[in-house]
């Protein structure tokens, strides 16, 4: 089901009709995009999630019970009983090329030349190429070529 089906009107919203303040408001903090992040690398358990991020118990604790409540993970019990652990809804996937286009500003932009970083590759090792949004007919798209245009 989407999210979208699911998520009621709030009256909190930063800017309601902007998709970018909306997604803001559910995922704009630095724990949950670390946690989705995690979730994204393989992490399930509360325990991974904390020794990956050093986030305190407390707020690990509050941005779980956030993410499952927007819908992007969800709860589980572990295949061996004893545990609770957290995997990625399809709404939580969807957020890959979010993760994808920030670490790669980052890679741009949050590091020195000749820094060394991570390196995200694809399934057979080969670090994953630049993403470019481009237009229908192919052309990149950036904010020279682009506008917002309000519905009423």
């Amino acid at each position: 089901m989407s999210t979208s089906a699911m998520r009621v009107p709030d009256p909190g919203w930063t800017d309601p009709e902007c998709p970018v303040a909306r997604t803001l408001d559910l995922v704009g903090d630095r724990w949950s995009l670390l946690v989705i992040r995690d979730a994204m690398d393989g992490a399930r358990s509360f325990t991974e999630f904390q020794r990956r991020t050093g986030i305190a118990r407390n707020i690990l604790a509050d941005r779980l019970r956030r993410l499952i409540a927007q819908g992007l993970l969800a709860q589980h019990t572990a295949p061996s009983g004893r545990r609770q652990e957290y995997v990625l809804t399809d709404a939580g996937r969807d957020l890959f090329p979010v993760i994808l286009t920030l670490r790669q500003w980052g890679e741009r932009h949050a590091f020195a030349p000749g820094e060394t970083h991570s390196v995200l590759v694809d399934r057979h090792g080969i670090p994953v190429p630049e993403v470019t949004p481009t237009g229908a007919d192919g052309t990149p798209l950036d904010t020279d070529t682009t506008l917002v245009r309000k519905t009423r």
